[in-house]
């Protein structure tokens, strides 16, 4: 379509297109497995603000792969540890270990001994019920 000076006329849906076309989404930030380990059963990830991080290290037996910034704190876990549980607010669970608005991946703050870098998920619930004065999903009362 020509303008009757010559000139090229755009229509809306070209440049909404193009306009799009600009500000792609840049690929989400991934929270990385540390070399020499694996994750056979995939990588999901629980956040966690970070005033809530050094009260739940303490109430695990065993503790996987946890990165920090000033925010949060993110814990490794199985791919679908979200399966049947309501992790308590204010955690947030993310699949694929994705880090959410994050200007750069978090320090890895522990690393455990082994080649696998998970917490378990139900340590890790209960204690984190635990710090926030939540009852677990299992043990809140049931109405008809």
């Amino acid at each position: 379509m020509r303008a009757a000076s010559g000139a090229r006329v755009l229509s809306l849906d070209t440049l909404v297109r193009l306009q799009r076309g600009r500000h792609t989404p840049a690929t989400p930030l991934r929270l990385p497995v540390p070399d020499g380990m694996t994750a056979p059963l995939g990588c999901d990830a629980v956040a966690v603000p970070a005033r809530f991080g050094p009260l739940l290290l303490p109430r695990l037996p065993r503790v996987g792969c946890v990165y920090a910034d000033e925010a949060h704190w993110w814990w490794i876990v199985p791919s679908d540890s979200d399966y049947a549980l309501e992790w308590p607010a204010p955690a947030h669970y993310t699949t694929g270990a994705i880090v959410p608005d994050a200007p750069g991946v978090p320090a890895l703050i522990h690393r455990p001994d082994g080649t696998v870098p998970y917490t378990p998920p139900i340590p890790l619930y209960l204690a984190l019920c635990r710090v926030t004065g939540t009852a677990p999903g299992w043990s809140r009362a049931v109405s008809a």
